[in-house]
């Protein structure tokens, strides 16, 4: 049973978020020197984590933490001995003038410990000493499944900016990176077999001034060339990288639509075979555009199917989550309408519509992710003509698909664009401003209130409901400073969501603890946050 949390100044001093399951102020505090040592055993995760710590308190303060053998006074100790109902994520922190105790089951709960405690100090170094309020915690969180998806194939962003995401992400408990590494813009992934994705796929010519995908600073109206790529061993470093953070690294696939720049590099795997140049901005979103570049693959080639598995041979070699990505969204069907290899499968495999060859396809995959002990996750349209038998719906257009899937009996994550797309505007001030496009206005408060348990769903089908996922589109964001103006504070409303039990959100308390710590924390780090919310005189 929860119990409900003192509200008053403890809460506004300590600006945790999110906001833990119970939390109550102790008397004093404890105060973080050169002698403090950690105490915490010798297996190599948590030795991995003490090692994380040392590094964090070292940057903030100077100090070199050494080990102590057993626990003492004067230490912060990383004991074991957390109940198991609080689950593999969740944990107890207890904060007195003598130490520094995290509890835990499994080293995301103590990684999560880890965190709480490090907002209890300032972000970067400032030579103040570190007092750590006296404080018990016990928290866990609400959903097992908080994730991002990070588009870079519209826009690419360096190893340096994902790091610095995958950071932030772990500093507020999301723990899902979906990485969206190709569309019909850009194919961003080595693919050492298909040494062209990556040659010719992660290449564009672009415009200054387009439609979309525009560069923030452009001296000429000359066209210039776009993009770039990561090496396998660049994306092994970020799972790496994420790992240590209790970050899972998702990678997505697009298949069978949003293939244009696959396609570029390999033509033979369309209806028509037709040769193209990398999808751009220019005629994006026009009739033109979609007569002029094949943007899907054909299905009725086992040549595509055989081209598509050795590419996840390779995606399953770097990344090892359980769920690979494959996109499945928004496929024009165009072509497989007038294809005669796609017609004959259709005749074939006793198909009715094109929807019903599109669910082809994704079962086809799926049979050979499930083969190689992986689970598909596709965007919701793969219900369309059938649903795949362990699929996974990720939930975009509204909470239809996901409430449809989880009837069904098939794990969901709601993802819904209205308010989860952090693509769009953030307030109706900004609308007509071309840095994001109409739709819905996803607000801060929007993000924070939204709840992934629809009400349309009975408590036995809420299990199905793994999370919840935000999504960061980059048509318009061509730029890191840009980037983080979209995304924060709202990736922090979004984390409290998605951890944090209903009764104990606030809304207004969440915007206070905004400004208590972190939007100034933020701003000593050059993030550059909407600052919308940013008022050091109302809090």
């Amino acid at each position: 049973m929860i119990l409900c949390l003192f509200l008053g100044t403890a809460m506004a001093q300590l600006h945790i978020i999110p906001q833990p399951v119970e939390l109550y102020k102790g008397e004093g505090s404890f105060l973080i020197t050169e002698k403090t040592r950690i105490n915490a055993t010798k297996d190599a995760d948590t030795q991995k984590l003490v090692h994380y710590l040392k590094n964090k308190i070292s940057e903030i303060s100077g100090y070199h933490l050494k080990d102590a053998k057993s626990p003492s006074k004067n230490a912060i100790v990383f004991s074991q001995t957390a109940p198991t109902s609080l689950g593999k994520e969740g944990y107890e922190l207890e904060i007195n003038p003598e130490k520094i105790t995290v509890k835990y089951n499994s080293r995301e709960g103590a990684f999560y410990g880890v965190q709480t405690l490090l907002q209890m100090l300032p972000m970067i170094r400032n030579n103040a000493p570190l007092i750590v309020q006296s404080v018990q915690i016990k928290d866990y969180p609400r959903y097992k499944w908080r994730g991002m998806m990070l588009d870079v194939s519209r826009h690419f962003y360096s190893i340096e900016a994902i790091k610095q995401t995958l950071d932030m992400l772990a500093f507020y408990k999301v723990n899902t990176f979906q990485w969206h590494l190709c569309d019909n813009e850009g194919w961003r992934l080595e693919i050492k077999k298909y040494p062209k994705l990556t040659e010719t796929g992660a290449w564009r010519m672009e415009i200054p001034k387009a439609r979309i995908y525009q560069k923030d600073t452009v001296p000429t109206g000359e066209k210039y060339l776009y993009g770039g790529y990561y090496t396998q061993e660049q994306a092994k470093d970020i799972v790496a990288y994420a790992k240590e953070r209790n970050i899972t690294v998702i990678p997505e696939i697009e298949m069978p639509g949003h293939s244009g720049a696959a396609l570029a590099a390999y033509p033979q795997f369309s209806c028509n075979g037709k040769a193209q140049k990398t999808p751009n901005s220019i005629l994006h979103h026009t009739n033109e555009y979609r007569d002029s570049f094949n943007l899907e693959y054909c299905a009725g080639k086992d040549e595509t199917f055989t081209f598509l598995e050795n590419i996840l041979k390779e995606v399953m070699e770097i990344f090892p989550s359980e769920y690979i990505h494959i996109g499945g969204d928004e496929v024009d069907k165009l072509h497989w309408e007038t294809c005669t290899l796609c017609q004959a499968r259709m005749k074939k495999e006793n198909l009715k519509d094109t929807h019903e060859l599109q669910s082809y396809f994704i079962k086809r995959m799926e049979k050979f992710l499930t083969k190689h002990h992986r689970k598909l996750l596709g965007w919701d349209e793969i219900l369309e003509g059938g649903l795949a038998p362990s699929a996974t719906v990720m939930s975009w257009r509204g909470e239809k698909g996901g409430i449809a899937a989880a009837k069904m009996g098939h794990n969901v994550v709601m993802s819904p664009s209205n308010p989860l797309y952090f693509i769009r505007h953030q307030d109706r001030s900004e609308i007509g401003k071309y840095w994001a496009p109409k739709f819905s206005i996803n607000t801060l408060e929007a993000v924070y209130g939204y709840n992934p348990n629809s009400d349309k769903l009975s408590p036995e089908q809420q299990k199905y409901v793994l999370g919840t996922q935000f999504a960061v589109w980059t048509e318009f964001m061509s730029s890191v400073l840009h980037y983080e103006y979209m995304i924060y504070p709202r990736m922090q409303a979004f984390a409290e969501m998605a951890w944090t039990p209903l009764e104990n959100k606030n809304f207004d308390d969440f915007v206070k603890r905004l400004n208590a710590y972190h939007f100034d924390e933020w701003k000593l780090k050059g993030i550059n946050f909407y600052p919308k919310y940013y008022d050091k005189t109302a809090y």
